[in-house]
């Protein structure tokens, strides 16, 4: 059972929810998100409150029950203040910078490595930081993984790509004899 889908999802103001044909959209100020629910699940809209039902006990529904809920409260969150992830490029010569629709990253290879960014995210790098803002708290997210992924934080040096609030264990190299 979940404890988070049994209690009712408020709407905030200037926001608008709508369900019809198993797709939610919610739209706010900064704009809308859709997403498509399973049948498991039955999504009730009334007083400025989401009320979320589950079909049957199956073992599925029980788990979408709750995921559901916590999909639908990041898409009412989203819609009002963007999510952002920051990324902090540590390295000597390693850099990144946004040029067009494409984040272009030296990160110690022969050549630039350059990320195409998604049209609804919105990129920007300042010194050695890369900053990833978007309504959508997924995509922002998965973006911010890719990114992170093209170089790995090392645990001797910390050279790589880092979340700013991602703590790096560092080891003890060689000791002279």
């Amino acid at each position: 059972m979940s404890r988070i889908a049994k209690k009712p999802i408020s709407i905030p103001a200037k926001t608008e929810a709508v369900f019809s044909a198993g797709i939610i959209t919610v739209k706010g100020p900064f704009g809308s998100l859709s997403k498509t629910i399973r049948p498991y699940i039955n999504i009730e809209i009334a007083n400025n409150e989401i009320t979320l039902t589950p079909n049957g006990s199956s073992l599925q529904t029980m788990a979408l029950w709750g995921t559901y809920a916590s999909h639908i409260k990041n898409m009412l969150a989203g819609v009002h203040k963007p999510y952002e992830k920051r990324l902090i490029v540590e390295g000597i010569g390693f850099k990144a910078d946004v040029k067009g629709a494409t984040l272009v990253l030296a990160l110690g290879f022969s050549h630039p490595v350059s990320v195409p960014i998604p049209k609804d995210l919105k990129v920007t790098t300042e010194k050695n930081m890369v900053i990833v803002s978007g309504i959508d708290c997924e995509k922002v997210g998965q973006f911010a993984a890719v990114v992170r992924s093209l170089k790995k934080p090392e645990p001797y040096l910390g050279k790589g790509i880092r979340y700013s609030d991602e703590v790096i264990r560092r080891k003890q190299g060689k000791k002279a004899a």
